[in-house]
């Protein structure tokens, strides 16, 4: 299978997808205008001050859009003090109003702000869960109840100049989509669609799209389909916004948000992108500004041989197919190489911090989740037996005089200088520009050899596209290890960069290993590297190592203190290896936007939670003074439960 592709101008080079061009209030957003950063207000919509408050501190963060709830037609109304507020204030950036459930506030918030957003798939619709067998006829109707319903909201917006979002979320369908379509960025796409096609009857084209999800795999195929599928029904190349829901706090919230932004942005995608963190929304626009950055006109970005067509399904997921070596590839999830080789001496304790702990009086180590899987250590050997599981890469040169090399395996880098080859594994170090016609029959030759390919590019995602597309037409299957070199980057920087980089070819289903390394490669470098490069797997759903929390980033319609509370579910649940546990401020962000979590904590009432197992609740209206517990007790019902390591014992 060959295409040229139709979501993507470039593979070659950053070439920003031609949209039209839409106005939110004076503010001008379309491939024309500077890709817009944006956040959501995380304060009650009644708090008239305190929202006008935290809408300046966005602002002067970077926010160029407002967004602020309305799940009723009181914070609708309210709007317009806020508005006001901030205009009397001296600030004129356009507000949007978000809209679940309540159409006639929708109706009401068009006449006050710049832009209103509304969700498909609870607009028109209440969700039961219920599967339906819809006849063609059946589904038909349902189409002409929403129109009646949706083109009030419509033309008010034509007859004020608001804009309007279209914002699908992958985990907030309508029963009716998803009985035809199933849970899958088809169904989001069509979601999006059923009510574009409406606004276009109507001749209104102040419309932007959106495609979300807290899983950044689902995310980008849904948004590259979506751009697919307006080219193929010749309806207009509206504006994206771009944004990973749910992703989180911290570290894995920036890589998750990264991998998805940044991924689309590659393909020339995104015309306004907002990062969705479980922290105060003033620190959301500056991680923006980071990942758009590097698509600016004077960004390091360079072009790359040209690729006329694409030899995967961009729109689904399929690992790339590889031959098992030890184990790398074939079935194996990718394994992680710490880099050390800065090191003058690698010591015991510096494998802390990359997961593994001697424990001394009893001479035993232990193993972490993050525990790497090989140790990169130049040209000098370690000079301790390193424990059972964990394995040496060393470079050829200094492998070749060993005296014992059965664990201890060689790092090639000149294909001409290879006497001797391990009888099991070896690594042949290549940097993209190096694929060429001697290294590809080297590797073709020997099955046991695994490809550590390097990119130089500072933009390194479309170099591995390229290399993966090229490994692909040579039929070679031998298995590939993706390494990039981080110089002069801050810890944040380094965390979206490599999510982007690296995030991007694993979520199309490139890499069977990853090895990463920043600056000098310090104690606290060498951590976050190890840190970030599980969480790199753990986003694109490659490996699943730790916990993962599918939070959402609050706003005026949350019921508990979203941050404490994930904190506090974080600190007693960290160490259950994946498992999936969705925290949500409220039921507009309960069942369905915690999409695929195994459990969820969904405020529903002051101090009031639900609990949920999947998408069923299990216990409601728990106090939350109890609810943790609850939850905890839930886990261990089903056989998921096990007590935390005691990791104070290895200091």
């Amino acid at each position: 299978m060959s295409f040229k592709p139709s979501y993507c101008q470039s593979f070659s080079e950053y070439s920003r997808r031609k949209t039209n061009q839409i106005n939110i209030g004076d503010l001008g957003l379309g491939s024309d205008f500077p890709i817009r950063v944006q956040s959501m207000t995380t304060v009650d919509t009644m708090d008239t001050e305190g929202s006008i408050r935290q809408s300046i501190r966005m602002i002067e963060s970077g926010c160029e859009i407002v967004r602020i709830t309305a799940p009723s037609v009181k914070e609708a109304q309210n709007l317009e003090n806020i508005k006001n507020g901030l205009r009397a204030a001296g600030y004129a950036t356009p507000l949007v109003a978000d809209i679940h459930f309540t159409p006639n506030a929708a109706e009401l918030a068009a006449r006050i702000v710049e832009k209103v957003r509304i969700n498909p798939g609870n607009y028109a619709d209440k969700k039961r869960f219920e599967t339906i067998d819809y006849s063609d006829a059946g589904y038909q109707s349902e189409l002409n109840r929403i129109r009646d319903r949706f083109v009030p909201l419509v033309k008010i917006c034509k007859e004020y100049g608001t804009a309007m979002r279209i914002g699908t979320n992958h985990g907030s369908l309508s029963d009716r989509i998803l009985s035809r379509y199933g849970d899958t960025p088809q169904g989001m796409v069509e979601s999006a669609l059923e009510f574009l096609r409406i606004c276009e009857d109507e001749n209104y084209f102040n419309v932007l799209l959106s495609m979300k999800s807290s899983n950044p795999q689902v995310m980008v195929q849904a948004y590259r389909l979506l751009v697919k599928r307006l080219d193929e029904e010749g309806l207009k190349p509206y504006p994206l916004h771009l944004g990973v829901t749910e992703a989180g706090e911290g570290e894995d919230g920036r890589i998750k948000s990264a991998m998805g932004i940044g991924t689309l942005l590659e393909d020339g995608l995104g015309d306004t992108v907002r990062v969705s963190l479980t922290e105060d929304p003033e620190f959301e626009g500056p991680v923006a500004a980071k990942l758009i950055s590097r698509y600016l006109p004077n960004s390091k970005n360079f072009k790359i041989n040209e690729i006329e067509s694409c030899p995967i399904d961009p729109f689904s997921y399929s690992k790339r197919k590889s031959n098992e070596v030890e184990t790398f590839g074939g079935t194996n999830v990718p394994r992680v190489i710490a880099d050390f080789s800065k090191k003058e001496e690698v010591k015991i304790e510096d494998l802390r911090e990359v997961g593994h702990f001697y424990l001394p009086l009893p001479d035993k180590w232990r193993m972490n989740d993050l525990g790497v899987d090989y140790i990169y250590s130049g040209s000098k050997a370690i000079p301790f037996m390193l424990p059972n599981g964990l394995k040496e890469i060393l470079n050829y040169d200094a492998w070749l005089i060993l005296e014992n090399k059965t664990h201890v395996f060689p790092l090639i880098s000149d294909i001409s200088k290879t006497d001797e080859l391990h009888p099991n594994l070896n690594f042949l170090s290549l940097k993209t520009t190096e694929l060429n016609t001697e290294s590809f029959n080297f590797i073709i030759k020997n099955p046991n050899v695994v490809v550590l390919l390097e990119s130089e590019r500072p933009n390194a995602m479309p170099d591995f596209r390229a290399a993966y597309f090229e490994i692909e037409g040579k039929k070679i299957t031998n298995p590939v290890v993706l390494n990039k070199k981080y110089l002069g980057l801050s810890l944040e920087d380094f965390q979206l960069f490599s999510a982007t980089d690296l995030g991007g070819a694993y979520v199309d289903g490139f890499g069977d290993g990853i090895m990463l390394s920043l600056n000098e490669m310090s104690a606290e470098e060498i951590k976050t590297v190890n840190s970030v490069s599980f969480g790199i797997l753990q986003a694109a759903r490659t490996r699943m190592s730790k916990t993962e929390y599918i939070s959402c980033p609050s706003c005026g319609r949350t019921l508990f203190d979203l941050q404490e509370t994930t904190a506090m579910i974080r600190k007693r649940t960290d160490h259950l290896k994946g498992v999936k546990i969705g925290i949500m401020g409220c039921i507009v962000n309960g069942p369905g936007e915690m999409a695929d979590a195994d459990y969820g904590y969904v405020g529903i009432g002051k101090d009031k939670i639900s609990l949920y197992r999947g998408q069923e609740v299990v216990k409601r209206s728990v106090h939350s003074d109890h609810a943790v517990e609850q939850l905890i007790e839930l886990i261990k019902e089903d056989g998921k439960w096990f007590e935390p390591q005691n990791m104070e014992e290895f200091a």
